[in-house]
């Protein structure tokens, strides 16, 4: 279906309950496009200096994952949908029609968004979409201010400044970051129920991996895994 050339594309955070994004269980649609959003990149390097030294190398620890910040607009004055009577006419046509519950919509996101899911045990996976912009993700943080009430008290105006960290499957990761050597400080320790395929699916996107896997930690019995101990996960070529 082709899309109206004509039409705003609002910015939208998808919701899921599962970390493929294949199990929808909701979405939340801005009422106000963001003027801007950030993208925050971040490289982290070990501290230690030696004794009586005047510097350091920067030996390289680790990338943190992408953070997106974002700020949100609920708005119950009215102004999106009546726009001609001006801001004071549209705050009272909105007030009077109620054309927007901005404390409803404030709990609606943080429920999508924020809040455990008692079936998952933890917060929901999202994904943005605006745009060329898609983020798999998940909320890190979200500031809640109410800048407009009405003379009831009740919030019309509220402004969320959100944060939402990237979220990525180690198997998607894994094949993002193409590394061409062993990296022996990508391990797992194994718990009780633990097996190979199981864990080559997980991180591989494949259980067929298990014989390299098992090669790479020289385990002859991959069916009996001693909990507790470490299994190395290396990149392997596809």
């Amino acid at each position: 279906m082709l899309k109206n050339p004509f039409k705003l594309e609002k910015l939208k955070i998808l919701v899921y309950k599962d970390e493929d994004r294949t199990q929808k269980d909701g979405t939340f649609e801005v009422m106000f496009n963001p003027e801007s959003y950030s993208l925050q990149y971040g490289n982290v390097y070990q501290k230690k200096q030696g004794i009586n030294t005047s510097s350091r190398s920067a030996k390289y620890t680790l990338t943190k994952p992408e953070e997106l910040s974002l700020k949100l607009i609920l708005d119950d004055t009215g102004v999106a949908d009546y726009g001609g009577f001006g801001f004071a006419g549209a705050s009272l046509v909105g007030n009077l029609l109620g054309t927007r519950d901005v404390d409803k919509q404030v709990k609606k996101f943080l429920k999508l968004t924020f809040e455990m899911d008692g079936k998952i045990h933890e917060p929901k996976f999202l994904k943005i979409e605006w745009g060329n912009l898609t983020f798999d993700c998940r909320l890190q943080s979200v500031n809640v201010k109410y800048t407009l009430f009405n003379r009831s008290g009740q919030p019309i105006r509220a402004e969320l400044d959100t944060v939402f960290i990237e979220d990525i499957k180690d198997s998607k990761r894994i094949k993002l970051e193409k590394k061409s050597s062993p990296d022996l400080t990508h391990t797992r320790t194994i718990k009780a129920g633990d097996k190979l395929p199981v864990m080559a699916q997980e991180v591989y996107g494949d259980s067929a991996y298990y014989i390299q896997l098992a090669r790479a930690n020289n385990v002859n019995n991959f069916r009996k895994l001693k909990t507790g101990t470490t299994i190395k996960l290396p990149p392997i070529e596809k």
